[in-house]
């Protein structure tokens, strides 16, 4: 997914973590061994590596990506031994389905169902059936972010997207999977379609849209919307909440017709080298006050019930962008892997609205 700023977070790592490789080479004289971990950049809070390191004496070979797709193929091919890995929804799934991951010990986890919310381990079935091969970490949602001074109505549809009055001011998101989700719900599809005839519709809104967009981007959404270099842009609800701290003028909003609500876990690769430290380091990571201080420096909802307990911030522990009421909204989709043949028809056809 999707939705970081790794410059800066390779910054901080290289401040705080100098013995912490950005690859998977062996490193020598940790305690207990070491654990090697592939998240997504800017999504974890340095100091809680330096705490599992010293409580476990376990040493952390850290690496970042920067999109599933980028993960996927590198895990694949096997060109580097990690054990743990953070993806979305959708490719744990295929991840699953190609026989990659290790099905977990929850006894060795106790953290995880002791604190992560039962309805985030309901909603995992939707690309992890039986719970056995993921632990929620983070979760949100994917909607509208519109600085309240350059609109002139309030932003409640993703129609407004194709309203030429923003002509040059809308971002949309760099992924093929999110830019086809906009125009899927804006004409009443689900997001997880492969019917073609759907797929041509919601191709053509792309296509139709391109002009009035300034740009396809991933981390800058956040930037440009801060800065005021765009009116109104897509993205992903733990970025809004860093936003209004830095712009009090911009606004979140859930559109109307709905939209992707998504889970990131943490996985064990079925070839992990060092299994039983990838169970440590997930535990660690669920515990209430590393959970916290995970959400607190990243912004992204955590799934975990006895984090969000310590929140002292009212107005954090109860924002409906960081934990909404998902009742309240329709037509709310979590996405699934759609096949290699599924997969094929989404790239070409995103190649087709980028080159139009």
């Amino acid at each position: 997914m999707k939705k970081r700023n790794k410059t800066m977070t390779l910054a901080v790592l290289a401040l705080s973590f100098p013995m912490v490789l950005t690859g998977c080479g062996s490193t020598k004289g940790s305690a207990n061994g070491e654990v090697i971990v592939y998240n997504w950049g800017e999504y974890i809070d340095p100091d809680t590596i330096d705490m599992f390191e010293e409580e476990t004496g376990i040493k952390v070979v850290y690496d970042e990506f920067e999109t599933n797709e980028i993960m996927y193929p590198k895990v694949e091919s096997g060109a580097a031994s990690y054990d743990v890995v953070c993806p979305s929804d959708y490719m744990i799934s295929k991840m699953i389905e190609n026989d990659m991951l290790a099905q977990l010990n929850f006894d060795n986890i106790p953290n995880a169902r002791k604190n992560i919310g039962a309805q985030y381990f309901e909603q995992s079935k939707s690309f992890d059936p039986d719970n056995q091969y993921s632990v929620p970490y983070c979760w949100g949602t994917v909607g509208i972010l519109y600085n309240k001074t350059m609109v002139e109505e309030p932003i409640t549809s993703w129609a407004q997207l194709w309203d030429e009055k923003y002509s040059d001011n809308i971002l949309m998101q760099d992924s093929v999977r999110d830019a086809f989700m906009v125009a899927e719900k804006l004409n009443g599809f689900s997001m997880n379609t492969v019917d073609p005839a759907e797929l041509e519709t919601a191709k053509n809104s792309l296509i139709e849209q391109k002009p009035l967009v300034q740009a396809y981007v991933i981390d800058q959404v956040r930037d440009k919307m801060i800065g005021g270099e765009a009116a109104i842009g897509v993205i992903y609800s733990g970025e809004a909440i860093y936003t209004q701290r830095e712009n009090p003028d911009l606004e979140y909003v859930i559109p109307e017709e709905g939209t992707n609500v998504w889970i990131d876990s943490w996985v064990i690769l079925k070839d992990a080298p060092n299994k039983e430290n990838a169970e440590k380091f997930i535990d660690f990571m669920c515990r209430d006050d590393i959970a916290l201080k995970n959400f607190e420096y990243i912004t992204y909802s955590t799934p975990n019930d006895a984090a969000r307990e310590l929140i002292t911030d009212e107005d954090i522990k109860n924002s409906d962008i960081a934990f909404p009421d998902l009742s309240q909204y329709h037509n709310l989709e979590t996405y699934v892997y759609l096949g290699e043949d599924g997969d094929f028809l989404y790239n070409n056809l995103w190649k087709e609205v980028k080159s139009n």
